[in-house]
């Protein structure tokens, strides 16, 4: 086994830390010892996604104190297979239908009937009780303790193991939601109140996000544990392939949890916290993959890009135009989740996304997936579905004997075998099945790509693309073509870009609740009033966390609107001044919907506050570029490649002997460890200063 390490800068002391991303297809590891990265990818067990987990650490003799920094898609895959635990809600009386009517909204227009939602409270485990809050925070009828024993009982007896609690206005009076909480500890439920998960405003979507909180939350739970066991385990016990780790020389930490885990926003949180909130994890995965993407190309110069994460189950866009997109509007199985987290999109086209043609004839591709297990037929684990992996094999777009570095060889003829039947249903050739595969594919992706950028008023020609996962990069030069996008930058790992996030990420914790008031009768006071009690919360979390206060950055947020309006943009705060804040808020919302009301009045909606807790980071190298941009010397092997409905004889290069200055003209294949980059024809592709592998259309020469 040969693993790839990249020296890097070291900006101050840092303990030894691992990023550990777990994929439905692969389980993917980037370890920094202090001193350089070294990388690992191997199959995920799907039964228990921390046996791949461990087995990685011990493959890269991580330290047994080091911190793992975890991306998981426990919560994430619970929600889509509805799979979490039995959950009752208590609420207000009167309000218990609230959660299956939401806001009846059509989710399509002009469609006359649609299968009934899932929701995940049924009907007998929804109750109520007595007790009214005003909307100014006043008490107009005291909680009825007895009704809520009687609920609780009853929720205990029908089966329930997580309870949600949402009290109407409970962001201005929690009481009575802690009076619930209180008794149903009692009872031994896990429990999810609303005033604690969501503090604001807009009955439903706390409602929502509070009950998944509650859905989740003890999968999640029995999750964390095991794994925290099995670190404990580790740590006392010799190394799983038989050595003891390197030393490591490091200065002692005082952060206090070792297990971290990344939450939808792009920060990490520890896994006492996810436990606790675990609907803050949702699309944990995703986060830090953006979170690594928009960090490499930054360094190398390109602030505007679209991070295109397509690994083995599925494909993940973001947009950052200067900055990582957030958004707090976010959904999940069309359920509303109002905690922050990066503006990701998602589709079901990934390396393993399963061929089948539907009741029209017409060639289908996903969402369904092989996973990792069986996986592709190719991987020869009794897979039998003709999947985009197989496909690309079939097409010279992947090398079968440079697989995982050399550590896995992909069987063509098992791939040749899945894709006969569906072949001859059609009536095409395998490689005709495959061409065809393939676009289906991309179609997908680059409807995803427009979804983030063209519908949001942004043109992606303006902007490089940014492929990785294990897949990204095979169809990068495809779909910046079908987009017109001139720049595609391939990061130097692009198959554990994701874990090079969680290794980069710093500890957040997010506060916020609503005041609802104008804008113009609010002044410094006030607003110091208000965010007053969050920023001491935020400095207390990440001072329990062990970070000294030099290392805490507090960030002010304000949510406004034109008084009228249903929605609202969160504008960042500097300074507590009403007319300086109006005037940005009108600018954004030009920039944003391409108009603003000068005239018109502003609402203060939600205050919010982010505490982050800074880490020392290692720093990219920038390495000195060779005299000559000959890649021969990379040049491993030639292929035949299919692209543009033809054969291509294709030199194959091996990316850790490209240098800074190679150059690349397509089509050819580079080949490393963990990713495989075709570069298609019409492309040349470069390697900058950062081992980044910059690809350009129209082979424009460059400086």
């Amino acid at each position: 086994m040969t693993l790839k390490a990249l020296d890097l800068v070291v900006l101050d002391p840092l303990p030894p830390i691992v990023g550990v991303d777990v994929g439905g297809t692969f389980t993917d590891l980037v370890y920094f010892d202090g001193k350089a990265v070294s990388i690992f990818k191997l199959l995920s067990t799907k039964a228990d996604p921390s046996v791949a987990l461990l087995d990685g650490l011990d493959a890269l003799h991580v330290a047994r104190d080091a911190i793992v920094s975890h991306g998981t898609t426990v919560a994430t895959n619970a929600m889509l297979e509805h799979r979490g635990a039995a959950t009752a809600l208590i609420t207000t009386q009167g309000f218990r239908d609230m959660l299956a009517i939401g806001r009846q909204t059509r989710p399509a227009l002009y469609k006359l009937s649609f299968p009934p939602r899932w929701v995940p409270v049924p009907d007998d485990l929804r109750f109520e009780v007595a007790g009214r809050v005003s909307s100014t925070g006043e008490v107009l009828v005291p909680l009825n303790v007895s009704q809520a024993e009687t609920a609780l009982d009853q929720a205990i007896v029908s089966g329930a193991e997580s309870l949600a609690v949402c009290l109407l206005f409970s962001f201005l009076h929690p009481e009575h939601e802690a009076m619930i909480k209180t008794l149903a500890g009692s009872r031994g439920l896990n429990v999810s109140l609303s005033s604690e998960i969501l503090p604001e405003y807009r009955e439903f979507e706390r409602m929502s996000t509070t009950v998944l909180n509650a859905y989740i939350s003890p999968l999640m739970t029995a999750y964390l544990i095991a794994l925290e066991k099995g670190l404990a385990r580790r740590s006392v016990q010799p190394s799983a392939v038989g050595r003891q780790p390197p030393a490591i020389s490091h200065q002692p930490s005082a952060i206090s949890s070792r297990l971290w885990v990344m939450q939808s926003s792009g920060g990490i949180l520890s896994a006492a916290k996810a436990r606790g909130e675990a609907v803050r994890t949702l699309l944990s995965g995703p986060a830090a993959g953006v979170a690594g993407a928009f960090h490499v190309a930054a360094t190398a110069g390109h602030r505007q890009i679209i991070s295109f994460d397509m690994g083995g189950t599925s494909t993940d866009v973001s947009l950052a135009d200067g900055a990582i997109g957030r958004t707090s509007e976010g959904s999940v199985e069309g359920w509303p989740v109002r905690v922050p987290m990066l503006d990701v999109h998602t589709v079901g086209a990934g390396g393993g996304s399963i061929a089948w043609v539907d009741t029209g004839g017409a060639l289908r591709v996903g969402p369904q997936s092989a996973g990792s297990e069986p996986g592709p037929a190719c991987y020869g684990r009794g897979g039998m579905g003709f999947t985009v992996t197989d496909a690309n094999l079939l097409l010279g777009r992947l090398d079968a004997a440079h697989f995982l570095g050399g550590r896995m060889t992909l069987d063509r003829g098992a791939s040749e075998a899945a894709a006969a039947p569906l072949a001859a249903a059609l009536g095409l050739s395998p490689v005709a099945l495959s061409e065809g595969v393939i676009r289906v594919a991309n179609a997908h992706m680059d409807q995803a790509i427009r979804v983030i950028s063209v519908e949001r008023g942004y043109d992606p020609r303006l902007f490089a693309l940014v492929p990785f996962g294990g897949a990204g990069p095979m169809h990068a030069t495809d779909l910046a073509d079908a987009l017109h996008i001139g720049v595609v930058l391939v990061p130097r790992y692009p198959g554990v870009l994701s874990a090079l996030g969680l290794v980069l990420a710093d500890f957040t914790v997010d506060r916020s609740r609503t005041v609802m008031r104008p804008l113009a009768e609010t002044g410094a006071s006030d607003l110091a009033a208000a965010f007053e009690p969050l920023l001491e919360q935020g400095r207390a979390d990440l001072a329990g966390e062990g970070f000294a206060e030099e290392r805490i950055v507090l960030k002010r947020g304000l949510d406004l609107r034109y008084r009228g309006q249903s929605f609202e943009l969160t504008m960042p705060v500097e300074q507590y001044d009403a007319k300086q804040i109006a005037r940005d808020f009108h600018a954004a919302h030009e920039a944003r919907y391409g108009y603003a009301r000068p005239a018109a009045a502003i609402e203060l909606v939600n205050v919010r506050v982010t505490a982050a807790g800074l880490r020392p980071k290692p720093e990219l190298p920038r390495d000195e570029v060779v005299s000559s941009p000959d890649p021969r010397a990379a040049q491993v092997e030639e292929i035949r490649l299919r692209a543009g409905g033809s054969w291509h004889a294709a030199p194959v290069y091996e990316r850790a002997f490209l240098r800074p200055g190679h150059a690349c003209i397509g089509p050819a294949l580079i080949v490393q460890e963990d990713a495989t980059t075709v570069l298609g024809p019409g492309w040349r592709g470069r390697v900058d200063p950062w081992a980044n592998l910059v690809c350009e259309r129209g082979l424009r020469q460059t400086s």
